[in-house]
């Protein structure tokens, strides 16, 4: 399968709805990014934790958790799974979270979109992550040295599932699940709308009236400035991993 980058960018391709399957970003989109930066305010993001600190260097999840290792570098790759959790363990804080209820949520952030298959619309790919996640909790929460306690899969995996699904597209199953885990999924959407600064067209960039979460301005800032950094870094040639934990440690994230 190609995995190498298109010679047109990815803005040019989603002006004529040309976007691959798989999409990889290029010196040309990153400039445009940086060129259309929003007017953010200069807010400085909270202090994280020790222990989600600690969770966010486990937030580069193995390759072969990805049910196509195409997306590996792509849109919907290590990238945006490590800087999605890193995003939710900032809205942790904001949201004042207990420290079991913040690993949760940075573990579902970091696998939230493990099973997609292409970097489109790719309807049902939360469902496909959730069954996953269950499926190898032992594997998941053994990697970021946590237990796998039936309340933390069941949150996790209830957020993953519905990160997808639009508030008012929401099912009666839909709703009664999310009312079961309101929070780490409420935060889980927020924390993945943070992250599309990355994506190649305006209208698809974080928009605060699809989230449910009263913090989600105040992270506008750092978002950006984490897309920005990492996948330039990303095309200087660090790996992704490097490349967002570069980012984080020039924002003082992590130590």
């Amino acid at each position: 399968m190609n995995t190498t980058p298109s010679p047109v960018s990815l803005v040019e391709l989603a002006a004529s709805k040309q976007l691959p399957r798989h999409q990889f970003t290029d010196h040309a989109t990153v400039r445009w990014i940086e060129a259309h930066r929003p007017d953010l305010p200069d807010i400085q993001p909270p202090p994280i934790r020790a222990a989600s600190k600690r969770l966010l260097r486990g937030s580069a999840i193995p390759v072969d958790w990805l049910a196509e290792a195409a997306l590996a570098d792509s849109l919907h790759g290590i990238r945006h799974a490590m800087r999605t959790a890193a995003l939710a363990a900032l809205l942790a804080e904001l949201a004042e979270l207990d420290d079991t209820d913040a690993a949760t949520l940075i573990t579902a952030a970091a696998v939230h979109d493990c099973r997609r298959i292409h970097d489109n619309g790719d309807p049902g790919h939360g469902a496909r992550a959730a069954i996953w996640l269950t499926e190898n909790a032992d594997a998941v929460w053994g990697h970021f040295h946590l237990d796998a306690t039936p309340r933390a899969i069941d949150q996790a995996a209830t957020a993953v599932r519905l990160h997808d699904l639009p508030y008012a597209s929401f099912t009666a199953n839909d709703l009664a699940d999310h009312q079961r885990a309101e929070s780490i999924s409420d935060l889980l959407k927020a924390a993945d709308a943070l992250d599309r600064y990355r994506l190649p067209k305006l209208k698809w960039w974080p928009n605060p009236a699809r989230v449910r979460v009263p913090h989600f301005a105040r992270l506008r800032t750092i978002a950006f400035d984490l897309v920005v950094c990492s996948d330039a870094s990303f095309l200087a040639g660090l790996s992704s991993s490097e490349a967002v934990f570069k980012a984080l440690e020039q924002r003082e994230l992590i130590g």
